[in-house]
């Protein structure tokens, strides 16, 4: 999209080959050959940057730069005939961001006008606070404006329900516990009140997935699936496949083979030991 120039100059010559070069460079221009106009249309109207003659009918360019500066940051070049410092220094002291003296090459300005967009725009873009968002598939979590999305949908979700998911979505495929998911969103000790960290996955769950009874996105870790053991959680952010015993029912031999062994060993023993099993995490 083109940028919008306001040249507001009474010479109508000069105005005429201002526009002209701007246009030639891309720029869509309009022009006010009249102080009250300018002023009308520098307020009213939605311009990239506004060229700014000092001596003008009706109302001069230092009234008009003073208004405009009190309502909007847009960029002014004001140029004018007067060479003297003073004037320099008070157009500049009431908000104009350059200050070019007649006669002056029209190339000169549109180089000048093209490097002032540009460091508008470098500072506008610096200003802009980007929002931390995590993606995960059709799942969507604004951590700034704490918003959570699924396929697009809006979900909401309270403070604790929020932290709890923006936790584990910060941690993907980390197994935690639920002693430890309460210690890290509650910030206490979680002895005797683990079961309000399953209420929330509940309730997490319940919205965010498809399917509860077969989650894509926060599951039981594996050894939990084999053993049906409410002991952690897991956000799945792959949706991987790996090895898993195909039968929905372990049986005593199992259970008996792996139940001495750690968390961490579990999943390897299971992982090296299994051929005939597949399944997602």
């Amino acid at each position: 999209m083109s940028k919008r120039i306001l040249i507001v100059e009474d010479e109508e010559s000069i105005a005429d080959l201002e526009k002209d070069y701007l246009e030639l460079s891309g720029f869509e221009v309009e022009v006010a050959n009249d102080g009250e106009i300018g002023l009308k249309k520098g307020l009213e109207g939605e311009f990239d940057l506004i060229i700014l003659d000092l001596m003008l009918p009706g109302v001069d360019g230092f009234e008009i730069c003073r208004q405009i500066r009190s309502q909007k940051n847009t960029p002014i070049i004001m140029v004018s005939a007067k060479k003297d410092d003073i004037d320099k220094i008070r157009g500049l002291g009431l908000g104009a961001d350059d200050y070019m003296t007649k006669p002056f090459s029209p190339s000169e300005l549109v180089a000048r006008v093209k490097a002032h967009l540009a460091r508008y725009e470098r500072l506008i873009g610096s200003n802009v606070e980007q929002n931390e968002v995590i993606e995960i598939r059709g799942l969507k979590i604004d951590k700034t404006a704490r918003r959570v999305w699924v396929n697009g949908e809006e979900k909401s979700f309270t403070t604790k329900e929020f932290d709890l998911l923006t936790f584990l979505a910060g941690h993907p495929n980390h197994v935690y516990s639920k002693e430890e998911l309460f210690r890290e969103i509650w910030d206490m000790e979680s002895i005797g009140d683990i079961a309000t960290v399953t209420v929330h996955i509940k309730k997490i769950r319940e919205k965010i997935e498809m399917n509860t009874n077969k989650p894509q996105y926060i599951e039981k870790d594996y050894y939990e699936r084999l053993f049906d053991m409410e002991t952690g959680y897991v956000l799945d952010f792959t949706n991987y496949t790996y090895q898993r015993f195909v039968a929905d029912t372990i049986n005593i031999d199992v259970y008996k083979k792996y139940h001495n062994l750690s968390k961490a060993k579990i999943l390897r023993a299971i992982m090296d030991d299994c051929d005939n099993v597949t399944g997602k995490v």
